[in-house]
């Protein structure tokens, strides 16, 4: 036997004062009779049956309790197996960690603004694979593919741009660790969601975007930053925005060319970064869940017990019916 909430065992210490309750209830009751009517009288009104009938209620409404208070615990006996598949996409989130990323043009920064925007793609994910890349100035897999949502909640929070020390922003290589990232060679069920400020400064964006899309990979590209520009801070520790050589202010830009171009590479799409979660709705809901196929991600035996909590629940209303009944018998006098 088994038992789905073991923890409403505790609620069975409850049954102590409740029978220590109906027994003073009882004396209270038979000592208030006696004042009222005496001894004399008491054995001529009352058949002494009444008092054993009063017992027998008192027992009978604990049973019940009793039995009710089991039922909570859900008590589980006989099981059969089932086979469980589960279904879905792997998806895998490329994210900009370089230092353009800390720009304040989106607040509290383009960082910050990526990490609870993959925080709500987790809210929303319903039985897809998850895995998680850093690219800077190279890229590598911070978390590999998982149904654990929780754990990679973990792995995000972790994300900085200290965490590669190689500056720089290389798209091109973040794709290759990302394909590599899916651990398979099927050509389905894949799809890498990018989402950075486009600043591509290797060059080779586009063919390692051309490279996935033989893989079977999808690109989802989300623009994060605006096309005004926004400058930097100056991470030296002498305050104010980074400059170059001629003093001048340096201004990061979002690329949006450079990701529309990636996605239409293999089929993806792009959306620009806005306030809530329309964006990341466009890309997983509108896009991921309805046209990328699904494969067979997890597939187990489960045992799966019956419940039996109804049974006594059964018991404890014909110990409430025999109780009711009892109590509707006329009370026995003497003559």
């Amino acid at each position: 036997m088994r038992f789905g909430e073991p923890g409403y065992f505790h609620l069975l210490w409850s049954l102590i004062p409740l029978i220590f309750f109906m027994v003073w209830g009882m004396k209270k009751k038979h000592q208030l009779t006696l004042k009222f009517c005496g001894h004399p009288l008491l054995s001529k009104l009352v058949h002494p049956g009444v008092e054993k009938r009063h017992q027998r209620k008192t027992v009978l409404i604990v049973l019940a309790v009793l039995f009710l208070l089991l039922a909570l615990t859900q008590p589980r006996w006989g099981y059969h197996w089932e086979d469980l598949h589960q279904r879905g996409v792997d998806v895998i989130v490329a994210l900009d960690v370089s230092n353009s990323m800390l720009a304040e043009d989106i607040k509290p920064n383009r960082l910050e603004r990526a990490k609870r925007k993959i925080s709500d793609l987790l809210d929303m994910m319903e039985g897809d694979r998850i895995g998680l890349v850093a690219f800077a100035g190279t890229s590598f897999t911070q978390c590999p593919l998982t149904l654990d949502y929780g754990a990679a909640r973990i792995f995000l929070a972790a994300i900085d741009t200290q965490l590669i020390p190689v500056q720089g922003t290389a798209i091109g290589n973040a794709i290759e660790t990302s394909v590599k990232a899916f651990r398979t060679q099927e050509k389905k069920s894949k799809a890498l969601i990018l989402i950075t400020d486009g600043e591509d400064q290797t060059g080779k964006a586009l063919s390692a975007a051309k490279a996935a899309g033989e893989q079977g990979v999808k690109i989802y590209t989300i623009g994060i930053g605006g096309e005004i520009g926004a400058p930097l801070p100056d991470l030296s520790g002498k305050g104010g925005f980074r400059k170059n050589q001629q003093g001048e202010v340096i201004l990061s830009k979002l690329d949006e060319t450079t990701l529309q171009q990636i996605a239409l590479e293999t089929g993806g799409s792009y959306v620009r970064s806005v306030t809530g979660d329309v964006d990341l709705k466009t890309i997983y809901q509108d896009q991921i869940k309805k046209h990328i196929e699904k494969k067979e991600l997890k597939s187990e035996r489960r045992k799966i017990w019956q419940e039996r909590f109804q049974w006594f629940i059964f018991v404890a209303l014909i110990f409430l019916f025999i109780e009711t009944c009892l109590s509707e018998k006329r009370p026995l006098t003497k003559s």
